[in-house]
């Protein structure tokens, strides 16, 4: 028995449309690397509490922009300074970035713009008779400054295949591909508010002006769609092999 045209055109836009789903649809098992399914990414506001002083701010911001750390500090603090500091590696010293004086109800705003790509360790400090003290600084605080980059993604065509780092490309493999990295490399990629830390799994882009290729999963992680700009930096190098 033939079946009516109308049906037969239905079944092949059903099976047109599932060979046309989207790439970044769960589907490849894991299958070693970083083989995970997607987990959305976060850039929520992160907070040290101490004795004497509390300050909040954002995990991850973008180079030259304006990092806010908001507060409170002890009762009967106000008009004092409240100084936002960061750890300099290089001179092994505090450093002071920002400063703000403490409102009657014992808030604060300090902003510093960010000009130091990487990752850094921050503290807030209250100053009692002009000297800044560790007894009056809470706990630290971890942020990340991202370097702004033009970034793409891929996978669909890929999959099934090693990448030049040598791991199976999937549906599900979070990672990034960079020309010059060491494959392993931890890269943190902050978008549009979204965060995720992953590491190089090969290599590309090969276009001109494009810094970094996002897998799907990533891409989908931090609800990347097409070639923008975002904020990457690297964090670490992996360990060669034995």
């Amino acid at each position: 028995m033939t079946r009516p045209l109308g049906k037969k055109l239905t079944l092949c836009v059903i099976a047109v449309a599932a060979l046309a789903a989207p790439a970044i649809a769960a589907g490849d098992p894991p299958t070693g690397g970083v083989q995970a399914p997607p987990p959305p990414a976060t850039e929520g506001v992160i907070t040290a509490s101490g004795p004497q002083v509390v300050v909040s701010t954002r995990a991850g911001t973008m180079r030259s922009k304006l990092a806010r750390f908001r507060g409170s500090v002890a009762a009967g603090s106000a008009g004092r300074t409240i100084t936002i500091e960061r750890f300099d590696e290089s001179t092994q010293a505090w450093t002071a970035v920002a400063t703000a004086t403490v409102a009657a109800d014992g808030s604060y705003l300090a902003r510093w713009r960010a000009n130091i790509v990487g990752q850094h360790r921050i503290r807030a400090v209250l100053q009692s008779d002009s000297q800044a003290t560790a007894a009056n600084a809470s706990p630290e605080l971890a942020i990340t400054v991202h370097r702004p980059a033009v970034a793409t993604w891929y996978g669909p065509g890929f999959y099934g295949r090693r990448t030049a780092c040598g791991v199976k490309m999937s549906r599900t493999l979070l990672g990034v591909a960079h020309k010059k990295l060491p494959c392993g490399t931890e890269v943190a990629v902050l978008y549009k508010g979204h965060r995720i830390t992953v590491p190089v799994v090969d290599r590309g882009p090969f276009r001109h002006g494009t810094s970094y290729d996002l897998t799907a999963a990533t891409a989908q992680a931090l609800g990347f769609r097409h070639t923008d700009r975002l904020g990457a930096v690297r964090l670490r190098t992996a360990a060669p092999a034995a």
